[in-house]
């Protein structure tokens, strides 16, 4: 793993110096695109929209539209916004981690400490554990403010980028049923269903199946197989009402 970030998680007067690793990894296939007739690579160039010219990366700069002109926005503009944050993650305050909604999750990272017998890291992983807590803070990673939490996984010190209030959407632009009645028999039985399926998370057994699906089929493909395809068979609904579907899911899985 490469670092991606260095900088420092600020405890109180304590400073931490850290590096970012990315904790995620994709399972997407690396496809590229071709010509249907030769299958040559499609290229996409960065052309000068005036020049019609293609133009070279050093010469690439961003841009802040502003009335009818341009202001250019240099790395060192990006750091002097916010140059403690650019460098420091700052833990504003401490909360419960099960206080935070699924829905505000993005990134995680992993950190890595700067330096070797770090006490104040230590302290800090182990600090978390026994707590229960979470740190909240704010810092800067390429040219945008974040918000994350700081937590315990395992051995390390996990930073996970999180969404600002403002970035999730009203429910009150959903067309959403609010009057619809359900009694207290099918709640029951949809409260047993819930039990029947319960269960420890363990991710651990759950794969990209269909990635693996897609390059089986790649792969019997270069060989000159036609790929078997699978065809869906839905299973169809014995009854319309909602309380025989429970009825029939919670005996279909005592039977499984």
């Amino acid at each position: 793993m490469r670092s991606i970030w260095t900088g420092s998680i600020g405890f109180g007067l304590v400073s931490i110096p850290i590096k970012l690793f990315s904790a995620v990894q994709e399972t997407r296939l690396d496809l590229d695109m071709l010509d249907s007739r030769d299958h040559a690579h499609i290229k996409f160039q960065r052309v000068n929209e005036n020049t019609k010219k293609e133009v070279p990366y050093d010469k690439i700069v961003k841009g802040y539209k502003y009335d009818d002109d341009y202001v250019i926005i240099e790395d060192a503009d990006f750091e002097a916004a916010a140059p403690e944050k650019s460098k420091v993650i700052e833990i504003e305050s401490f909360v419960d981690l099960d206080s935070v909604n699924p829905m505000y999750y993005e990134n995680s990272y992993y950190t890595e400490p700067a330096t070797k017998k770090n006490k104040a890291y230590a302290l800090l992983l182990e600090a978390l554990k026994k707590s229960g807590k979470a740190g909240l803070a704010r810092f800067v990673l390429r040219s945008t403010e974040s918000l994350c939490i700081v937590h315990p996984v395992e051995k390390d010190i996990v930073v996970t980028r999180i969404r600002f209030a403002q970035q999730i959407r009203d429910q009150d632009e959903l067309k959403l049923d609010d009057d619809i009645k359900v009694s207290d028999k099918e709640l029951k039985m949809g409260l047993a269903l819930i039990d029947q399926y319960a269960e420890p998370l363990d991710l651990s057994k759950y794969k990209d199946e269909y990635h693996t699906e897609l390059m089986n089929i790649i792969e019997q493909k270069a060989k000159g197989k036609r790929p078997t395809i699978k065809k869906l068979k839905p299973k169809a609904a014995k009854s319309d009402d909602l309380y025989d579907q429970l009825m029939s899911s919670l005996n279909a899985k005592k039977g499984a």
